[in-house]
């Protein structure tokens, strides 16, 4: 048996995995983001440790001896949180989160005191990331920055409960800005540049290897025979890939969550700073990858949804099976800014188009394309990184629209496998990291893609009509810049 733990913004969720990939149980808890000013997005480090124990509690009382059977343990998080721990390895403030914009100006300061920083980190410097994050608690909370021994990942501060030791592994770690991704290994320049060294920084291991045992009064309170390993897992998206099978070189996935992802992996080191790719280590060994991600896909409709005071899955239905031209209406889905491609945490959303004949059909297709065509600009510039993407897996909520998935391939021009019905995200991912860790198998074999249920297809009437749309979008955001 092998338990996955993925730590989640709005929930910590474990599944059980039997030897044959079958789900056995699954259980969540449910956590709670603070935004105590506009722009930030805070969560308590130990919300983490106690939906973890929920979860774990709750398999102990329904699945005992399933649990007690566990080898492995894979752990899965959102990735780029500031958790910053002191001599007693207790939390100095809340973390701040991926989705936290209060270190835009420290991103430029980042870069000018490591002119070297996207070649080492293959990144631009962005808001999201740990290492400006730190640059702004050690301008507005020094006390706080002076007292920091240690800074740790959401997932990994978890895993400091689970097992007593400071660790991470390379997808995760790659997603701080400090570490050097092409030699997989913490970068002094860049941490230089922050005013930390390796000594703050937790020890790294790849993503199927042992990280250490669970610790022995968690493995008895539990029920586990032995203690099982605890592999170092992956950071959400990574550990989604493993779950999915996007793991050799070339496959990917396309999430439609709250956020947006095209997510590739990759042979070796492809970084596309210009276009505001991300490019990471992967959670298993010699493998790096590539994303676009978009801060409101899934986010967008949802904004809509509470809007117009109707469920999401309603203003879909009423579109129809099929769409039989482009709306007249554009919509850039920019709600909380964009990372890629334009790395604009102050951008913003807009309907341009508007008649008065439009009411809610014409603009939820426009939200709906809007996504897709900012899941374009992420495979264009994917593409001007030399990654060339034939087909992609559909996985996220966004995922069980048939028509939002047919608006986007009929964008991107690529076809969509659906899989069939089953959990494949982080938690999966990890608990197949947690067996790697335990098994010693090959990720490459154990990594496959499950079952396609059905292929989405480009509507061959649409591709063209879509380029054109998409060409005339593109002309949005610059154009809206201009007079912001």
């Amino acid at each position: 048996m092998y338990l996955g733990i993925d730590v989640g913004t709005s929930s910590v969720k474990a599944v059980l995995v039997d030897a044959r990939e079958r789900i056995l149980a699954s259980a969540s808890a449910a956590l709670d983001v603070d935004r105590p000013h506009p722009g930030w997005s805070e969560q308590d480090p130990d919300a983490w440790i106690r939906g973890c124990e929920q979860v774990l509690d709750t398999l102990a009382a329904s699945h005992r001896e399933a649990l007690a059977a566990v080898e492995g343990i894979g752990l899965s998080g959102h990735m780029h949180g500031a958790t910053l721990l002191g001599a007693d390895d207790r939390p100095l403030r809340p973390a701040i989160l991926w989705n936290d914009g209060r270190s835009e100006a420290e991103c430029h300061e980042l870069e000018t005191r490591c002119p070297r920083s996207r070649e080492l980190s293959g990144n631009l410097a962005m808001p999201g990331f740990t290492a400006p994050k730190l640059l702004w608690v050690a301008r507005h909370e020094p006390e706080r920055f002076a007292k920091t021994r240690k800074v740790l990942l959401p997932k990994d501060y978890v895993r400091l409960f689970l097992v007593g030791d400071h660790v991470s592994e390379m997808s995760d770690a790659a997603g701080t800005l400090w570490l050097d991704v092409a030699k997989r290994d913490w970068s002094d320049a860049l941490l230089e540049a922050t005013g930390l060294t390796r000594a703050h920084m937790p020890r790294l291991v790849e993503g199927s290897e042992a990280s250490g045992r669970l610790r022995p009064e968690l493995a008895r309170r539990w029920g586990m025979t032995r203690a099982p390993v605890v592999a170092g897992g992956g950071g959400d998206n990574a550990a989604s890939a493993v779950g999915i099978g996007a793991v050799k070189p070339g496959s990917a996935f396309v999430s439609l969550g709250t956020s947006g992802v095209l997510f590739v992996s990759n042979a070796r080191f492809s970084p596309n700073t210009a276009g505001a790719v991300h490019a990471f280590c992967h959670a298993v060994p010699g493998t790096w990858h590539q994303m676009g991600v978009i801060l409101s896909a899934a986010a967008s409709l949802e904004w809509l949804s509470a809007l117009l005071g109707e469920p999401a899955p309603a203003l879909i239905a009423a579109l129809g099976e099929r769409v039989e031209a482009p709306s007249a209406v554009q919509f850039l889905p920019y709600l909380s800014g964009e990372r890629t491609p334009h790395n604009d945490a102050s951008a913003r959303g807009a309907f341009v188009g508007l008649a008065h004949g439009h009411g809610r059909a014409a603009l939820t297709q426009a939200v709906l394309e809007g996504v897709a065509f900012a899941v374009a600009d992420c495979l264009r510039v994917l593409a001007d990184a030399g990654t060339q993407v034939a087909r992609a897996s559909a996985v996220g909520g966004g995922s069980r629209s048939p028509l939002w998935l047919k608006i986007l391939a009929s964008v991107l021009d690529r076809p969509l496998d659906v899989h069939a019905e089953g959990d494949f995200g982080g938690a999966f991912g990890a608990a197949r990291l947690g067996r790697l860790a335990a098994t010693g198998e090959d990720p490459f074999a154990l990594a496959v893609p499950p079952p396609v249920a059905r292929v989405v297809e480009p509507e061959p009437a649409l591709v063209a009509r879509y380029a054109e749309a998409y060409g005339r979008w593109r002309q949005l955001y610059p154009a809206l810049r201009a007079v912001r």
